[in-house]
């Protein structure tokens, strides 16, 4: 008689889980691909692109003002005094300097823009995922690559429409 209550009992649970699990709707983004395939996504590598270019001849120019003087130390230097080439080993070390620290507030310009855009970027795509969820009945929408998304139907894939709405909204 106990087996068959506890019997009994597991059975309802299991179905009203069952009964439970097919009210809600899951589906799911992958934000990196409309981040990337969004029309501010390619704007945002195009002006992270251009920045880049900027800076592009101003560190070559001064690399090879770099090669040029340690060249000019190297093949001048046996043949000045010791406080002639200590001047120039000096100026080295200083344009060296501030060639590091330049490419290094670049990088640092590049990184601040790049997270900039992402942020923005992002934040209208949060909205518009909840917006489209709500509006087609999703109880959960999950993230493909930061869920740890095994495997799921490409009919829950979302990212598409999600694309196709910002760049709508953009518009």
């Amino acid at each position: 008689m106990f087996r068959r209550i506890v019997l009994l009992l597991m059975v309802s649970l299991m179905s009203s889980s069952v009964a439970v699990a097919a009210e809600n709707k899951v589906g799911y983004v992958d934000l990196q691909k409309a981040l990337n395939l969004s029309e501010a996504g390619k704007q945002a590598k195009e002006e992270l692109a251009a920045t880049v270019k900027k800076h592009e001849g101003t560190v070559e120019t001064r690399q090879n003002e770099l090669k040029q003087l340690k060249n000019k130390i190297e093949k001048e230097g046996r043949h000045l005094s010791e406080e002639g080439r200590s001047k120039m080993e000096r100026e080295y070390q200083q344009k060296l300097k501030d060639f590091q620290r330049f490419t290094k507030d670049v990088q640092e310009e590049l990184q601040e823009k790049d997270a900039d855009f992402t942020r923005r970027i992002l934040e209208d795509l949060f909205a518009l995922v909840k917006e489209i969820a709500q509006k087609q009945g999703f109880s959960m929408v999950l993230e493909k690559s930061e869920s740890s998304l095994l495997y799921a139907d490409d009919g829950l894939d979302l990212t598409d429409e999600l694309i196709n709405a910002y760049n709508a909204k953009k518009k």
